[in-house]
């Protein structure tokens, strides 16, 4: 088996069949001083 991919198919894929993705980022709803006070709570 070889280590370099298959070109044939890579050029018959068909990006068409691909669902779409909505993507949204996450919102921490942790402060910075929180975040501050539980590391050193975990070191003590």
């Amino acid at each position: 088996m070889s280590d370099k991919p298959d070109m044939a198919e890579i050029e018959k894929f068909d990006q068409l069949k691909l669902k779409k993705a909505e993507t949204q980022e996450k919102k921490s709803s942790a402060l910075k001083e929180t975040i501050e006070q539980e590391k050193q709570t975990g070191e003590s």
